[in-house]
């Protein structure tokens, strides 16, 4: 139960952190369309790593 417990923590970190990132490049009035720009880019960033390692 703890491991679950302890996964649902990183996790939430890590959306906050993500959060905060976007509020800091993007601001306020531009955080949902900068939270699309930069969820779509982590996206990519990790379907070429996949890629990357297939290849292999």
């Amino acid at each position: 139960m703890s491991l679950v417990r302890g996964l649902f923590w990183l996790i939430l970190f890590v959306f906050f952190t993500f959060c905060f990132v976007v509020l800091f490049e993007y601001g306020t009035h531009d955080f949902s369309t900068g939270f699309q720009k930069e969820f779509n880019r982590i996206k990519t960033f990790v379907t070429k790593q996949v890629n990357k390692t297939e290849k292999k």
